[in-house]
């Protein structure tokens, strides 16, 4: 929970910096930059971080696996990182011209995220093995110190190059942590001998092939989506409406990290030990009784609020996303509700469910905020698009799991 802080002091920290020295419509660049960033960072790691951490926590008293495990990860890992490397460098003007729209200066910026994009890689590698050893306290350490270097240096350089500065941070901020996780790698240093080629098995690519899938699936297509959208808006309807939009959904991400986070360390261990179709209720009833509660409150005080968090958060430039929170507000309600359950694919590694649910939503969030921007003619239909995408995906995970899952008379839930 404290790293989650950090991270979310550090996000307001910068947005308020964002804000002050650049404006809406930067912000609505250095939000097509992150989505890039986030969909190509997974894409060069092979979505490989669950299924490492997964694997070494099942084998790690098992010299040869494990062995077999890390060379595999590694290696091809290597190959992807080096493989978009490259793409990204050489491919830095045409990259730059469809996130970038009417900006032709940004190429370099690319080309940095290229150069530093190994150092990313190396670093999520080492994350999944350390957390695979159930090392928390030094992740939780690396993570903390980490966070607290890269929102410095963004600071820094917002502060003296403005857009430049900020669009620099976004490429280097998550290779900067390689830094900090030296000190676990020279920990476990005797762990670079279990990295050989010839252990390289590409049977094991089985093993962490459904997890790579459904990191790639969401973790690569949902940020394009976005750029997509953030883009359409700025073809019609300018920058500083995307902006706008960037701003509100930062506004999400904060307080949704703490929902998340217990999400993750509490509901998908629990939901990973239930084999029980009763048992899995009675989770997820709880899970709504103790927690909705909370959260719908805190939602009704953040939208009472809504005028002090923009002037806290951003600056009077973004007061007119004052209109836009109640939408918001209300989809990630439904979002809530849908997650909760949707997080039984994962547990239960129901790969198909998973991948089918999420392409119904990804195509829906698409489809409905086009629609519905050019309906309302800005970007209200974008957060309108937001509570009737998850509603709709709330609806299918509910016929999904009541035909199935809460089928009482199998008695326990589908592998």
């Amino acid at each position: 929970m404290a790293s989650v802080l950090t991270r979310i002091i550090g996000g307001l920290l910068t947005s308020k910096a964002i804000a002050i020295f650049i404006g809406a419509e930067g912000l609505a660049l250095i939000g097509n930059l992150q989505n890039f960033v986030n969909a190509f960072q997974t894409v060069a790691t092979g979505g490989f971080y669950k299924g490492v951490v997964k694997l070494v926590s099942e084998i790690k008293e098992d010299t040869l696996k494990l062995s077999k495990t890390l060379s595999t990860a590694y290696y091809i890992g290597f190959i992807l990182t080096v493989l978009v490397s490259f793409f990204c460098y050489f491919k830095s003007e045409w990259i730059n011209d469809i996130i970038f729209p009417t900006y032709n200066d940004y190429a370099y910026v690319i080309r940095i995220f290229a150069i530093v994009l190994p150092f990313y890689a190396l670093n999520m590698f080492s994350f999944s093995i350390m957390n695979g050893f159930s090392k928390y306290k030094i992740l939780i350490i690396i993570n903390i110190i980490g966070q607290i270097l890269s929102v410095s240096i963004a600071l820094l350089l917002i502060y003296q190059n403005k857009i430049d500065g900020a669009l620099i941070s976004v490429v280097i901020a998550e290779s900067l942590i390689f830094l900090i996780t030296l000190v676990g790698i020279i920990n476990r240093r005797s762990l670079v001998s279990y990295i050989r080629v010839a252990n390289v098995d590409t049977s094991y690519l089985k093993k962490l092939g459904p997890y790579a899938l459904m990191a790639l699936f969401t973790a690569v297509l949902l940020p394009l989506v976005y750029l997509a959208i953030r883009s359409h808006i700025i073809d019609n309807i300018g920058y500083k409406e995307a902006g706008f939009w960037e701003a509100m959904t930062r506004v999400s991400k904060y307080y949704l990290m703490l929902v998340s986070s217990l999400i993750v360390f509490y509901l998908l261990p629990r939901f990973s030990e239930i084999t029980d179709v009763r048992e899995f209720k009675k989770e997820v009833i709880s899970f709504y009784k103790t927690v909705l509660p909370i959260l719908f409150v805190g939602l009704v005080l953040i939208y009472i609020l809504r005028d002090y968090i923009i002037l806290l958060i951003f600056s009077e430039e973004f007061s007119v996303i004052e209109e836009l929170f109640l939408w918001q507000l209300m989809g990630d309600f439904v979002k809530v509700l849908s997650i909760v359950i949707a997080y039984q694919f994962l547990a239960k590694k129901m790969f198909w469910h998973y991948v089918l649910t999420e392409a119904f939503l990804i195509v829906m969030i698409y489809i409905s905020s086009i629609y519905f921007i050019d309906m309302y003619e800005g970007v209200k239909g974008a957060v309108v698009a937001h509570l009737v995408s998850y509603s709709m995906y709330y609806a299918i995970i509910l016929f999904i799991f009541g035909s199935s899952v809460f089928n009482l008379d199998k008695g326990v839930l589908e592998d």
